[in-house]
């Protein structure tokens, strides 16, 4: 008898030994759990959502942003909307729900991507505009160049090689902020000439989603009603500029007009080369991509961020800061984008 009292115990011992141990793994398990997750939540998740991929140089900075940020510790995700409105809206709304600590916005219509800005601050998201700047609406950030200088850049250089004679402007998207810093850069060089006499501006517009096979359908309909007669032709970027110069090749005209670009994508430093496009204007996205990765790691993790300007957008004075960019001709490209790193001479000239 006594032995089975002394055997009980044992059990009820053993049971209550193994019960506490077995709460306290629980409560190790749970506080290592809670540890990993605030742990989590101290890694800055950064939103970065591009109108486009569709264009040569996003996928640049797509690659080099996502690279700056993870460098810094961060965590990102990025997402294309296709140059679809509704659909930029949508994935904003994903990763804002996925908890991103800031999104990184490229606006694939600068006045609509407000929405975007009004979501992400109801849920207490900052927002960069990358690029593009988001008008109308309380954007905390933006980073881009100097849009107006571009297109002076542009004008410039045209200017240079032919200084009377007859102009067309094709520019980029109504919708895109920039494309309207770029024609105003440019209006501002050939303005005081056309008020001179000594050029005439006979073809004027903007190309629907910087799309190319627009530009060159509206390029066509500039020669048509000139009758073949134009002399230089500013392109907002090298997508326009391909198209422009396609038309132009249709009528035997390319390499004999002068034609602007920019982006210094590599079809277009092809075209510099092959002697049908004059110049373009390259914006490193080194530069761009990696300043707006550090931006966006250092607002996630709350730190103070310095910025050089600000920029009207009709709503405030963004904070911002805007880098320069640099005319590149037949004459300076290896000084510019191959000693940048950008492209190589093995791509530019096929060696």
């Amino acid at each position: 008898m006594a032995r089975r009292i002394i055997f009980a115990l044992l059990v009820l011992v053993v049971t209550v030994f193994a019960s506490a141990c077995s709460n306290t793994s629980t409560e190790i398990v749970a506080k290592q759990d809670k540890i990993k997750l605030t742990e989590d939540e101290k890694i800055p998740y950064i939103g970065f959502v591009l109108d486009t991929l569709s264009d040569e140089r996003w996928y640049k900075d797509k690659a080099l942003f996502e690279e700056q940020v993870k460098s810094l510790g961060g965590k990102v995700k990025t997402l294309a909307a296709n140059g679809l409105n509704d659909v930029q809206y949508k994935q904003a709304q994903l990763l804002i729900d996925e908890g991103v600590d800031v999104l990184v916005v490229v606006p694939q219509n600068a006045e609509e991507a407000s929405k975007i800005v009004e979501l992400a601050h109801e849920n207490n998201v900052k927002v960069i505009s990358y690029d593009r700047l988001i008008t109308k609406a309380d954007v905390d950030y933006y980073i881009s160049f100097d849009n107006e200088k571009v297109g002076e850049l542009q004008a410039q250089e045209i200017v240079k090689k032919v200084s009377k004679g007859n102009f067309a402007y094709i520019g980029g998207a109504e919708t895109d902020n920039n494309a309207i810093l770029f024609r105003k850069g440019a209006m501002s060089v050939l303005q005081p000439l056309i008020d001179k006499g000594d050029i005439k501006l006979v073809y004027d517009k903007y190309t629907n989603d910087w799309n190319p096979d627009i530009a060159q359908s509206n390029m066509q309909e500039a020669l048509k009603s000139s009758n073949n007669n134009i002399n230089a032709i500013v392109a907002a970027n090298d997508g326009t500029a391909g198209g422009v110069i396609s038309a132009l090749s249709s009528a035997g005209l390319a390499g004999k007009v002068a034609v602007s670009g920019q982006d210094a994508e590599l079809n277009g430093v092809k075209r510099i080369v092959a002697g049908t496009q004059t110049m373009t204007v390259y914006k490193s996205i080194n530069l761009i991509a990696k300043q707006a990765a550090e931006m966006a790691v250092k607002v996630a993790k709350g730190e103070e961020i310095e910025t050089s300007t600000t920029v009207d957008n009709n709503q405030i004075k963004v904070p911002s800061i805007l880098l320069e960019p640099i005319p590149v001709t037949k004459e300076n490209i290896e000084d510019t984008i191959i000693k940048d790193g950008y492209l190589t001479k093995e791509e530019i000239y096929n060696k």
